[in-house]
């Protein structure tokens, strides 16, 4: 990613995706409030330790992940941004050897973080992301 493209909601939806295919941790992503929300295909979650403790035990319990984004539109405002897209994803779920794949939805907000350095760190590791995800909503696209 660029220097320009880094403080981008688009380039953070995109880390996330890398973030889940490399199964690196993903609660660095959500924003640290009990109003965070994210909705899985088959969970709820209502605040940041719900959705931290789901994200932790769902990288240990899962690996080969593929996640092909099929049509992300992000809009950025001053504070927030908004995404949808369509995501083609699969996983091997390592405690029963089963693979899955879904025909996917995503949507959801993120709100600009103002508290965490951009890009790098002094060290020049990468610091926490500019915006982090307030709501995420996660749903199957299969026809009633």
């Amino acid at each position: 990613m660029s220097d320009g493209d880094a403080d981008r909601a688009e380039a953070v939806v995109r880390d996330y995706y890398d973030a889940l295919r490399s199964g690196d941790p993903l609660e660095p992503y959500f924003l640290e409030d009990e109003s965070t929300v994210k909705f899985g295909i088959s969970e709820a979650l209502f605040g940041f330790e719900s959705v931290r403790e789901a994200l932790e035990e769902q990288t240990a319990t899962t690996a080969d992940w593929t996640v092909e984004s099929g049509h992300l539109v992000v809009s950025e405002r001053d504070a927030f941004a908004t995404f949808a897209d369509e995501v083609t994803m699969a996983w091997t779920d390592t405690e029963n050897g089963a693979n899955r794949r879904f025909e996917t939805r995503w949507s959801g907000t993120l709100v600009r973080d103002g508290s965490s350095e951009q890009d790098t760190d002094a060290a020049g590791a990468e610091a926490e992301p500019s915006w982090r995800f307030a709501t995420m909503h996660v749903s199957t696209a299969d026809e009633l």
